[in-house]
């Protein structure tokens, strides 16, 4: 399920947090499904409940997933979960641009990088 690179500076709560994320977004975790307890996330990967409790407390936070007392974990809607990371990425590409805008990259420049994207995607996608 998940993949940890135990020699990545990243830490381990944050790994745990982007591979559940790239689950959700890949629906290999369907909407409402749940997901596996801390306890048992926890024992298959050797680590500690509480790594795993602050991931998913800050996938909560993010929407990404939702608990019900005393049943666990479950994904979010697959709609919704999307939307989220659309907004995440979006303020990051609005940081990004901006930052390129200072250093006086051209609008075209960047239009024209955004065009070579998604011919390449259009490639891939057939």
């Amino acid at each position: 399920m998940l993949q940890l690179n135990y020699r990545d500076a990243k830490p381990i709560y944050e790994q745990i947090k982007e591979g559940i994320r790239y689950l959700l977004l890949s629906n290999a975790i369907a909407a409402d499904e749940k997901l596996p307890s801390v306890r048992e996330l926890a024992s298959n990967l050797a680590i500690n409940p509480n790594t795993i409790q602050r991931a998913y407390r800050e996938l909560e936070t993010e929407g990404y997933v939702y608990s019900k007392q005393g049943k666990g974990t479950f994904a979010s809607a697959t709609s919704f979960i999307h939307k989220t990371r659309e907004q995440e990425l979006l303020t990051v590409f609005d940081d990004v641009v901006t930052e390129l805008f200072v250093l006086d990259v051209p609008k075209e420049k960047l239009e024209q990088r955004m065009g070579n994207l998604e011919q390449g995607r259009r490639e891939i996608d057939g």
